[in-house]
């Protein structure tokens, strides 16, 4: 078997793989990439057997066809050092010895046989949807950052995606805070949930980026999913068990009303935390006119900072508290110039909205537990 291509376009599809790939794996094979070369097509595939990535490119030149599999940091620690040039790669068939030849270079390494790679699952009896490249991205990154990392509650890591006859929502809690993404141009015929990891989340949301024209065709049974377009294919296992009833903790009364720049806002919060607590994160929200007042201590350290802003605030004076990274995550999460904060009291869940939303069929909601204040 012999194929010829860039080294810059064999790299891209190769490193775009490698983070399916585990630092520790139990079978010695998911440590390469299964190379599955045909009339006019290269195949390369990547697995750690929850989740499993296939792309596929059309090199410059083809001969014969067949599968190898090649030691993938190897792999991509040599393609890395060579500038944009034509690669040929020759592969023994009967020994796998694999010879990759650049000008005046020659490189030579071992492949190894493609029995043992896992197949790529197929799903049985799944139900279909195609979405848009740029809403997927968008709903994914949006709300990773709220998933748990609790292996306890399995299915507070992952992101928990709704499609409804109205909408359809991204969902993700740690039980501390909840972000819901809901896109209202995107509606199905049939209602279905599904909830899918984080590791392949960070693989679609790297593949998909800069795709933003392209649709996306989801195929999903109870067990796996699977995210294709053109040249590249994602299936992974979802995370069995049922989601939390996410509306129910939203609290529907919230009559104190906070509107502020959101970046001034959050340069004041990163000021002041600086002073907080190491242990517990709190910075302390005092409401009153139209004056909102940070403040945050460090007993340990005799430790304190102060900060005051001016604020729309309709509403009974307040004071409640926050853990200011969880709330620095939010608003750095947000690009609008103004946040609108609804609150009920200072044992009750803080909302957050953007004021300004320029897209109409996007819907943002950020909900943020309080901490006791001491």
């Amino acid at each position: 078997m012999k194929f010829i291509l860039s080294s810059l376009k064999l790299l891209k599809a190769v490193q775009s793989l490698s983070g399916v790939i585990n630092s520790n794996n139990t079978l010695p094979i998911l440590d390469d990439f299964l190379f599955n070369i045909s009339e006019n097509e290269l195949t390369i595939t990547a697995s750690d057997l929850e989740t499993t990535m296939v792309v596929t490119i059309t090199p410059d030149m083809v001969e014969g066809a067949g599968e190898v599999t090649i030691p993938a940091r190897l792999l991509i620690d040599i393609l890395k050092n060579f500038p944009d040039i034509p690669v040929s790669f020759n592969i023994d068939e009967s020994t796998l010895a694999i010879e990759i030849t650049t000008g005046e270079g020659r490189y030579k390494m071992v492949g190894h046989k493609s029995d043992e790679f896992p197949q790529v699952p197929s799903l049985q009896e799944p139900m279909s949807c195609e979405i848009p490249a740029d809403v997927l991205v968008c709903g994914f990154e949006k709300t990773i950052f709220a998933t748990g990392n609790d292996e306890i509650r399995p299915v507070m890591t992952g992101v928990f995606m709704e499609m409804t006859n109205d909408c359809l929502n991204f969902v993700a809690t740690d039980a501390h805070k909840l972000v819901r993404y809901r896109r209202l141009d995107i509606k199905s015929d049939v209602v279905a949930s599904f909830i899918i990891p984080k590791k392949p989340i960070n693989q679609l949301k790297n593949a998909l980026s800069g795709k933003a024209d392209e649709m996306v065709k989801i195929e999903f049974n109870k067990t796996n999913a699977s995210f294709s377009m053109q040249g590249f294919k994602l299936v992974c296992r979802l995370i069995d068990g049922r989601y939390p009833n996410y509306e129910a903790v939203i609290p529907k009364s919230n009559p104190n009303k906070l509107t502020i720049d959101r970046q001034l806002l959050l340069s004041a919060i990163r000021r002041v935390a600086i002073f907080s607590s190491k242990a517990t994160h709190q910075i302390r929200f005092k409401i009153a006119g139209q004056e909102l007042t940070l403040t945050a201590e460090d007993l340990d350290y005799y430790n304190e900072a102060k900060e005051r802003l001016a604020c729309n605030y309709v509403g009974d004076d307040m004071e409640i508290g926050f853990n200011s990274r969880f709330f620095q995550e939010m608003l750095g999460n947000l690009s609008q110039t103004e946040i609108l904060m609804e609150m009920s009291a200072p044992n009750r869940a803080g909302i957050i909205t953007p004021v300004d939303n320029q897209n109409a069929d996007e819907d943002i909601l950020m909900l943020l537990m309080p901490v006791m204040l001491n």
